[in-house]
């Protein structure tokens, strides 16, 4: 049974893409706003479904996330933001590559990016906004001396840990989940679907970077108690 985290304290929403969620849900007009550092993928223009007006976010080949089998994971983990809205997080694995999302030019010599992969699942019965909770951590002494000071420390995770700013992007949909959901310009995870997420740093580091000292935490009070970070476990 997946442990669940339910924080303490209630937190303004981080972007409004909540309240265009809520709008959807309980059929308010004129509710919605840009969820920052969501990355949008654009629908085929099919007729909306059930979920309240929302349409599939489908054609693969327009940036839509492809189907894929269910990957080897770790433990999965519960998390549930003050709203009630849950997510399920299972770590997949990790690695370096000069171009983790397949575009972009190469870092200088001698530094790549480092990025994990997990899946995120909405175990509930009803659409969530898409979010990415997993922030991706390495050894500060992988990072470029000239990068250090974007290193952002994080409550309740070794200070030797940094993580850098990144960017998170749906790159499957695992089998037997349906397409991601639009609603304006907010991305909603249907209930019951699971999907794969990269997590890649923005910024270069060490090429001799070891991909196994890569680390997955959960640390935003948002979703969890306490203010502790909590890890995701690779398999």
């Amino acid at each position: 049974m997946a442990n669940s985290y339910r924080p303490r304290t209630r937190r303004k929403t981080r972007t409004a893409g909540w309240l265009g969620l809520a709008g959807a849900l309980t059929g308010a007009a004129g509710i919605a706003a840009v969820a920052v550092g969501i990355a949008v993928l654009q629908p085929d223009g099919e007729e909306g479904d059930a979920a309240g007006g929302s349409t599939p976010v489908t054609g693969e080949s327009r940036g839509g996330p492809a189907p894929t089998p269910s990957p080897r994971t770790g433990p999965s983990l519960t998390f549930t933001t003050p709203e009630g809205y849950e997510y399920g997080l299972a770590a997949v694995k990790t690695g370096v590559d000069p171009r983790p999302f397949g575009e972009g030019k190469s870092p200088p010599a001698g530094s790549t990016y480092a990025y994990a992969e997990y899946v995120i699942t909405n175990p509930g019965r009803r659409p969530v906004l898409l979010d990415y909770p997993a922030d991706l951590f390495m050894p500060r002494s992988s990072v470029p001396a000239s990068a250090r000071d974007r290193c952002m420390p994080q409550p309740g995770i070794p200070y030797s840990m940094c993580t850098l700013p990144n960017s998170s992007r749906v790159t499957a949909r695992l089998e037997g989940s349906k397409p991601l959901l639009k609603d304006g310009v907010d991305t909603l995870i249907p209930a019951g679907g699971s999907y794969v997420v990269r997590i890649a740093s923005d910024l270069p580091v060490d090429d001799d970077l070891d991909p196994s000292d890569l680390k997955l935490y959960v640390w935003n009070a948002r979703y969890t108690s306490d203010r502790k970070g909590i890890e995701l476990a690779f398999p």
